[in-house]
């Protein structure tokens, strides 16, 4: 009995062993894999940090690229402003001068119906006095 018991405890020592070798077998192979995985994982991320550096100035030309046109475009609406309120300020002078002319053809038309009213007057009195006289 002694040795069975002697022979257990070697097939133990032996299975034992043999159970470690297939474990650290199999923990180089999983550390081996999660090595890759990490490579792996590291060159993702170092892929999207340049895509997001690329992105990054991609926006940051576009933005500036319409920023300039938005700068153009004011220095347009500014040039163009001045220019109706030039063209306006000409407008209200012409306005005016055509209201001046206005004003001064109706006071000579003014006048002149005064002045026939006056002779139309005069003529009526005549009139009468001739048809008195009669």
């Amino acid at each position: 009995m002694a040795m069975i018991e002697k022979a257990k405890g070697v097939v133990r020592k032996v299975t034992l062993e043999l159970i470690y070798e297939v474990v650290e077998e199999r923990t180089a192979g999983i550390r081996e894999d999660i090595r890759g995985l990490t490579k792996k994982v590291e060159e993702v991320d170092r892929k999207r940090e340049e895509d997001f550096k690329h992105l990054s100035q991609k926006i940051d030309t576009q933005v500036g690229q319409l920023r300039e046109e938005i700068g153009q475009l004011n220095h347009k609406m500014d040039a163009q402003v001045g220019q109706l309120r030039e063209e306006m300020g000409q407008l209200r002078s012409e306005i005016r001068k055509l209201d001046e002319k206005i004003d001064f053809h109706v006071q000579r038309l003014d006048d002149k119906i005064d002045r026939l009213n006056q002779r139309m007057d005069t003529i009526i009195h005549m009139l009468s006095e001739i048809i008195r006289k009669g």
